[in-house]
């Protein structure tokens, strides 16, 4: 077995433009790294020698003259836009229903049962932001210990709890109860645990949140590598996303610089196989939020990381950053996700730069990196661009 490594990183929610029935998810004229230029903080040149600007319909920045990488964009086949559907398409996956929502609530065949696992009752239970539901149920939860249960417009079912009330672990026990529960027509993409802290009127949510995911319904290119005797290291909300399968190493993170660091020391390491990062401050900080600034600092952040990050690929490692959706902060119709193309930046030691135009599915990505690995892919979605 040859030592090859792919390493993909996924911008959580850092999309390049609308897809065209973004419309019926809601979405129009939705673009999250078009809407992150229009800041002064936004600062991503070595995104830009990737061939970032060079990327058809990107409608931001300028494209350099020389692309040092393989750059385009692929479209979402799913019928989603949320984190799970996202990287299950991107390991080759694609999931041809929207997973259940719940924008009413979740109904009594649900709660009942959980409420009577847990000993808890119920606060909320209807969509929310997550940071005005624990502001104004939270002093409720504090003298009750009702747990707090609400959800999005994405396929989630979360709990917020608050540390010194309900202790982290009893939170998980109690999102591994609601994982159980929500199966089949109420099979939400993920459970959430979203632990708080603080007094009434300032509390703050904790890194400690978890994501308790739907296994994917089939085999995804973590499965066939880890089966082909290679490694699957998971980093940030990877092994939550996939619910395990498939990894072979993990590790949790606080945000996108330990991310980052932690990306970098594997690297570092002798592994053959995958190495696969989830940044998700874009995402959970920024984007639902809808602060361009915040969003646009943390993009220049990162790409002011690539430098050290390339200079840990080995001769034949390839590198593949992508998203799973978008998140546009401009975007003031919601505060969900927005329905839109990723970017695909693609780089190696000696590539001949390309322009890939427009891939019809994430999907792409997952025969690409098995292709790089030798790792048969035949009963995945996609075609490799390699």
């Amino acid at each position: 077995m040859d030592n090859k490594r792919a390493i993909v990183i996924v911008l959580d929610s850092a999309g390049v433009g609308e897809l065209p029935d973004a419309a019926s998810f809601g979405d129009v004229g939705v673009n999250t790294f078009k809407s992150c230029s229009q800041s002064e903080y936004f600062n991503v040149p070595n995104m830009a020698d990737l061939g970032l600007f060079n990327i058809d319909g990107i409608g931001c920045g300028t494209p350099v003259a020389t692309p040092k990488g393989v750059y385009g964009k692929c479209a979402e086949s799913s019928m989603g836009k949320d984190t799970t559907i996202g990287h299950w398409e991107i390991a080759g996956l694609i999931t041809p229903a929207p997973l259940p929502t719940f924008p009413n609530g979740f109904p009594d065949e649900v709660l009942e049962p959980f409420k009577e696992a847990t000993g808890r009752e119920v606060l909320c239970n209807e969509p929310a932001s997550g940071t005005e539901v624990i502001k104004e149920y939270g002093d409720e939860h504090i003298h009750t210990g009702d747990l707090i249960v609400y959800t999005s417009a994405d396929s989630v079912f979360q709990i917020a709890a608050h540390e010194d009330v309900v202790p982290l672990e009893d939170l998980y026990e109690y999102c591994r109860i609601a994982r159980r529960i929500l199966k089949g027509k109420y099979g939400v993409g993920r459970v959430i645990a979203r632990p708080f802290i603080g007094k009434n009127g300032n509390f703050t949510r904790t890194s400690n949140r978890h994501d308790f995911s739907l296994e994917p319904p089939k085999p995804t290119m973590l499965d066939l590598i880890k089966r082909s005797g290679r490694k699957v290291i998971g980093v940030g909300k990877i092994h939550d996303i996939f619910a395990g399968r498939g990894i072979t190493d993990f590790v949790y993170t606080s945000g996108n610089e330990e991310g980052i660091e932690k990306t970098i020391d594997y690297m570092n390491t002798e592994f053959n196989g995958l190495l696969f990062t989830n940044l998700v401050d874009f995402d959970m900080l920024y984007g639902h939020r809808r602060d361009i600034d915040g969003y646009a600092k943390a993009l220049s952040y990162f790409d002011s990381q690539l430098p050290r990050i390339m200079e840990a690929l080995r001769e034949d490692d390839l590198l593949l950053i992508t998203a799973d959706h978008g998140c546009d902060p401009a975007y003031k119709a919601s505060t969900d996700h927005t329905r839109e193309y990723v970017p695909l930046l693609l780089y190696k030691k000696g590539i001949t730069p390309e322009n890939l135009h427009t891939r019809r599915t994430y999907a792409d990505m997952a025969q690409t990196v098995c292709a790089h690995l030798g790792v048969s892919a035949s009963s995945l979605e996609g075609e490799s661009v390699l």
